[in-house]
């Protein structure tokens, strides 16, 4: 049975806490639904850039990566490798929304065009689904109202979790002849228990990208040497400078006879002392491969599996990729689904407080002065706030307050 005052009381801060967030909860459902139409929204806008007429014989990779770094400020770092003839080659420098990307046509020997993250449309909507277009200062507002997520979710099953009396047919009911108020809010309680594990997984694929959780998970991954091998990027090795570097064509042709799955690219030497890499990026996490190499030897100076990689990062790794629908159709579909749905529950929330509200009231639920939190609770907010700091620093404040308010009645 569960205990009824402690129930009014949780029901008291989801009441309250899903009231403030509702409004973000709703952007970022919706916002995020719209992203995973980026790439079939990109594709034909970009398709007069990657696609090229094929007449006459290419030019070497190692003359295209000439072309590339003169047409790129910072020089390339990388070349995504393509086995279609009609695919221009891709150079790239820089990382995340810093990217730039030249592409160059291998058969008039010029530069067919640059793609940026922030070229696009879907620019805009990333940076409102991640940041609310304010910044440092949006990116801590969207992490504190995911972390206020994650108490919505737990503290919603609780107060939603059935009675005796109701037994296991409470969690399919929506009752539709009982008004509009009890139908939005069936369908709030009811649809939000049914996706709570859907969105706490996916939550935990947006939170490593938040500043002040992130910085932590980061800060523990170092810790318990759980993320990257230090060579997985190349990061402290270096080539022998001895004799002549190797050319960019031997090194596809090497990329080639390895068969790995995905986009396979070849990360290219910064400076004299640089090495090749050659690597693969495939949403079948398991399958992939880095490789190293001495620019003037070949030698191989060291690989990875993805075996190698850390727990922690690849666990996020793969909350990422879901958290992005990039599993494959089935996991696009469930994402744009729970998108959706979200979106959804929060609208039949609000319908349903407004058909509840009275007039000149906020429609707060009460709890008996009696009610004191056990320790269990207490606990369980300590461990949260320590998890998600901006929560807990939330969770400070409206304590803060309530001492205020309080040393407030006592004067007056």
């Amino acid at each position: 049975m569960k205990n009824k005052k402690l129930n009014q009381w949780l029901w008291k801060w989801h009441f309250i806490a899903g009231l403030v967030s509702l409004p973000f909860v709703a952007l970022l459902a919706i916002t995020g639904g719209i992203y995973l139409f980026k790439d079939k929204y990109e594709a034909p806008r970009q398709e007069h850039i990657k696609i090229v007429e094929v007449t006459g014989e290419a030019i070497s990779y190692q003359q295209q990566w000439q072309l590339a770094k003169t047409a790129l400020p910072k020089g390339p770092n990388t070349m995504v490798l393509s086995n279609e003839k009609n695919r221009a080659t891709e150079f790239t420098s820089g990382m995340f929304s810093h990217k730039n990307s030249v592409f160059i046509n291998p058969y008039k020997a010029e530069v067919s065009g640059h793609i940026t993250p922030k070229s696009s449309n879907m620019y805009t909507v990333r940076k409102l689904h991640g940041e609310l277009l304010l910044g440092k200062f949006g990116t801590k507002i969207v992490e504190l109202i995911s972390s206020w997520l994650v108490v919505l979710i737990i503290t919603g099953i609780y107060v939603f979790w059935p009675n005796k009396n109701e037994g296991i047919k409470g969690l399919f009911r929506i009752r539709t002849s009982h008004g509009k108020r009890t139908l939005f809010r069936d369908l709030h309680t009811v649809l939000g228990f049914w996706i709570s594990i859907l969105l706490l997984m996916t939550l935990a694929g947006g939170m490593p990208w938040t500043d002040v959780f992130g910085s932590s998970f980061k800060w523990v991954q170092t810790a318990t040497n759980t993320g990257f091998p230090n060579t997985w990027d190349s990061r402290g090795l270096k080539s022998n400078t001895q004799g002549e570097a190797i050319t960019l064509d031997h090194m596809v042709k090497l990329a080639n006879s390895m068969n790995l799955k995905g986009e396979v690219s070849i990360g290219l030497p910064k400076d004299e002392k640089g090495v090749y890499s050659i690597y693969n990026s495939t949403f079948d996490l398991g399958a992939q491969k880095r490789f190293h190499f001495d620019q003037y030897s070949g030698k191989e100076l060291v690989h990875h599996n993805w075996e190698g990689v850390g727990i922690l990062m690849r666990g996020r790794l793969w909350f990422m990729a879901f958290h992005q629908g990039q599993f494959g159709l089935w996991n696009w579909l469930l994402m744009l689904g729970i998108a959706t749905l979200l979106a959804f529950i929060a609208i039949a929330a609000l319908i349903s407080y407004l058909k509840r509200k009275e007039p000149g009231k906020w429609g707060t639920p009460k709890v008996p002065k009696s009610f004191k939190v056990g320790y269990g609770v207490v606990a369980l907010i300590l461990v949260l706030g320590m998890v998600f700091p901006l929560f807990g620093a939330s969770i400070i404040l409206i304590y803060l307050i309530e001492i205020l308010r309080n040393k407030l009645k006592v004067i007056e």
